[in-house]
């Protein structure tokens, strides 16, 4: 398997990373603080390894990019943006180790949102900005893997969005070209807009970019302690509601509007059944919250709706303690976290559209215990759905419920109790932040877990932003064979 051109690309991506690692710099020079040149070092270091893959493969950057390089390089391109991303949060003044800081940055560029900062308000500006950059970089990349990518692969039934653009390994990078740049404006687009709003809503014009960069990025880090419940704002959380909807619906839609396409995001069904499920729940915890907390309608309805949104949503915002609400509603949340939303988001989990086909698929089954003998097709946005798509979204949703419970195993041997365990595969795999538990509740963070269960959240973590099947087909003897 040439890997040359595999190799070309990861250092094309690494230096671009390089180039990043300056706001950073940028930032924390301006507002006074000495550690800005803990990013220059950081920088350079990066730009090393990167450009000397870019001289070491440039003869040999034109070769065919096939099926196997493509899971290659997909798997690498996020290892590395995770181990690279580290660097700053090691050399800056942190107080991190390796492992603190290889979680703190693929939890970053995974959009999962988990952190190890006790007091984040103890962080410089460009550490925060930092954090805030690698969740926007890992939305953009994981919408274009999505759209360009995971199709052309057939990853648990993202066929079914494959088109003609690329069939074949050959079209999908200049495919995933040509996407980057239209969502790449798109994504900038929305996120001034939501600065602006957020800025406009009360908050800094600092916490207002950031916010707003998580937000889109369905990711998850604030730049205070307590999340978003530091600001006690209904405006600005009404602000981020909307903004994690937006991040979570397809993007491709977004790029139709500029066409004159406008109609299909209301048309496609993965959008409506998003919109119906967290309404139900939105409004299922604002019923507990009334009814066995005693709290108003308006703060239980603006509690229920931001928590259920942002756990739907994979993002991991807090307004409140919601552990504290009682069995009922804590269910409901931590089941919330596996939903996902829509496929070409910034999004995670099992998605909308596998869940319908599975509720499809289940009809179905049902429909031929009381006649054997008909032909039924299970249908998906008024087409049939192919037999082999029905396969790999049930293997899809086999292998992801055994991922969860291996993950939640192997955190509980590495010491977390159970609920911790739990809660921490759930949120790790479904890319969500927040977990139940001991410290690692919606209050607290992962730095006090061992340093083993890190490790296992951080391959969890990269896993589950993958599509499982992306990494786990690299273990597979047939894959390295001729």
């Amino acid at each position: 398997m040439p890997l040359s051109p595999v190799f070309h690309i990861l250092g094309i991506l690494i230096s671009m990373l390089a180039g990043v690692m300056l706001i950073p710099a940028l930032v924390d020079y301006v507002s006074g603080y000495p550690g800005w040149s803990a990013f220059l070092v950081a920088s350079a270091i990066t730009l090393f390894f990167g450009f000397g893959l870019l001289l070491s493969t440039h003869h040999k950057k034109d070769e065919t990019l096939g099926l196997r390089q493509a899971f290659f390089l997909t798997n690498a391109a996020w290892l590395a943006i995770g181990i690279f991303g580290a660097l700053p949060f090691m050399l800056a003044d942190t107080g991190m180790g390796l492992t603190n800081a290889v979680f703190e940055s693929i939890s970053g560029i995974t959009t999962t949102g988990s952190s190890v900062i006790t007091v984040i308000e103890d962080m410089s500006p460009g550490v925060l900005i930092w954090r805030a950059l690698l969740q926007w970089l890992g939305g953009i990349g994981i919408i274009v893997m999505a759209l360009a990518v995971l199709p052309m692969l057939s990853i648990g039934g993202m066929q079914l969005f494959k088109t003609e653009s690329y069939e074949n390994p050959e079209k999908v990078l200049p495919r995933a070209a040509e996407l980057a740049g239209g969502i790449f404006i798109i994504y900038t687009g929305l996120t001034i807009f939501w600065a602006l709003m957020l800025a406009m809503a009360g908050m800094s014009g600092f916490d207002a970019v950031a916010h707003a960069m998580t937000t889109l990025a369905t990711g998850g880090f604030s730049t205070r302690t307590a999340s978003i419940a530091a600001f006690d704002n209904a405006m600005i959380e009404w602000l981020v509601v909307g903004g994690m909807i937006v991040g979570s619906l397809p993007f491709a839609h977004y790029l139709a509007f500029t066409r004159g396409g406008w109609k299909e995001l209301s048309r496609d069904p993965q959008v409506r059944w998003f919109l119906a499920l967290a309404g139900i729940v939105a409004l299922l915890v604002t019923w507990q919250l009334i009814i066995h907390n005693a709290y108003s309608l308006t703060e239980a309805l603006r509690l229920g709706v931001f928590n259920t949104v942002s756990m739907m949503t994979g993002t991991g915002f807090g307004s409140a303690d919601f552990a504290a609400w009682g069995g009922s509603t804590t269910v409901l949340l931590l089941i919330c976290m596996f939903m996902g939303g829509c496929s070409g988001s910034t999004t995670c989990g099992i998605k909308m559209f596998r869940l319908q086909v599975l509720a499809s698929n289940a009809r179905i089954q049902l429909a031929r215990l009381l006649r054997p003998h008909a032909v039924m097709v299970a249908y998906y946005n008024r087409q049939p759905v192919p037999e082999t798509v029905m396969d790999a979204v049930m293997g899809f949703f086999y292998l992801y419920i055994l991922s969860f419970v291996v993950v939640a195993i192997l955190l509980g041997l590495a010491g977390l109790d159970m609920i911790s365990a739990l809660s921490g595969a759930a949120t790790s795999i479904s890319n969500v932040g927040p977990g139940l538990g001991g410290t690692i509740g919606p209050a607290g963070n992962f730095d006090s877990i061992p340093s083993a269960a890190k490790w296992i959240m951080c391959l969890a973590m990269l896993v589950g932003r993958l599509e499982l099947f992306t990494v786990l087909v690299m273990l597979a003897p047939g894959y390295w064979r001729r």
